[in-house]
């Protein structure tokens, strides 16, 4: 009988669908800051489909970081994407 691994699921704070931790984009704020998830404090996810839609994200992004710095944190957002790939 073969073992099943698990696979960890995460919901992205955006759409609200679900998917397998390893698809998604893992980040969090740091005093109003994005930042890339750095292993401590809380964290959220964004899927790889709201990642291309900028006015679908920035709402969330704005609420998860409690900032309204739009410009801001897109700016940011679309670096941290860029340095990833």
């Amino acid at each position: 009988m073969a073992k099943k691994i698990h696979l960890p699921t995460r919901m992205c704070v955006s759409c609200r669908q679900r998917d397998s931790q390893n698809n998604l984009v893992r980040l969090q704020c740091n005093e109003g800051e994005l930042d890339c998830f750095n292993g401590r404090g809380r964290s959220f996810y964004l899927c790889n489909e709201c990642l291309l839609n900028e006015k679908k994200i920035s709402k969330s992004l704005m609420r998860m970081c409690r900032s309204n710095k739009k410009d801001k944190l897109m700016n940011k957002l679309k670096e941290i994407i860029t340095d990833d790939r």
